[in-house]
């Protein structure tokens, strides 16, 4: 697995990750969709593919279990354990993902957060708060926003994101030098 998608801008070797939108230090699903690979004992069909989304930090507690070990909840907050799946079994309950990148970088992204539920995802720009929903499953490469056609669902997919930073003490930019103060949720 790797922490971000294909690099997509004209500095080193730029990579395609088309149909994805965006690529390294942005938040569409070209900067956080990466393949997820694992081989372990005892996999009940190996080669097997699942849409399960995962993050890496369900490598911790499915380690854990496949190792015979006792989960951990209190050092893994945001991970669970992908075992069930490689056992041919249930997927585990998993409302949402969340991801918070509150600064520019050398690639081009912007400052936002964003939260997958299902098929719907939600993109908040922390600039000048503006959202954006997409339902990935019909549009992969995040082009048709979604968010005046189902208000309902991006207000409250907004509201869980905004509450998740609350739960996790999420840091957001500061204004420098008297300048402008960023938005902030």
């Amino acid at each position: 697995m790797s922490d971000n998608g294909g690099l997509s801008t004209s500095e080193g070797s730029p990579t395609s990750n088309i149909p994805l939108r965006g690529g390294k230090g942005w938040i569409y699903e070209g900067g956080i969709r990466e393949p997820y690979i694992i081989k372990s004992p005892g996999m009940q069909r190996p080669g097997s593919t699942s849409g399960f989304p995962v993050v890496s930090m369900d490598f911790y507690p499915t380690l854990l279990e496949l190792a015979g070990l006792p989960l951990k909840p209190e050092q893994h907050l945001d991970g669970i354990s992908l075992a069930p799946i490689l056992e041919g079994k249930n997927a585990p309950k998993r409302d949402s993902l969340f991801w918070h990148y509150p600064h520019y970088s050398n690639q081009g992204g912007f400052p936002g957060g964003a939260i997958r539920a299902g098929d719907w995802k939600l993109i908040e720009r922390y600039e000048d708060g503006r959202f954006h929903l997409y339902n990935i499953r019909h549009d992969l490469s995040e082009t048709k926003d979604l968010a005046n056609q189902y208000p309902e669902r991006a207000q409250a997919m907004r509201q869980k994101l905004h509450a998740w930073y609350q739960e996790v003490d999420a840091k957001f930019l500061q204004a420098k030098d008297n300048g402008p103060t960023p938005w902030r949720p």
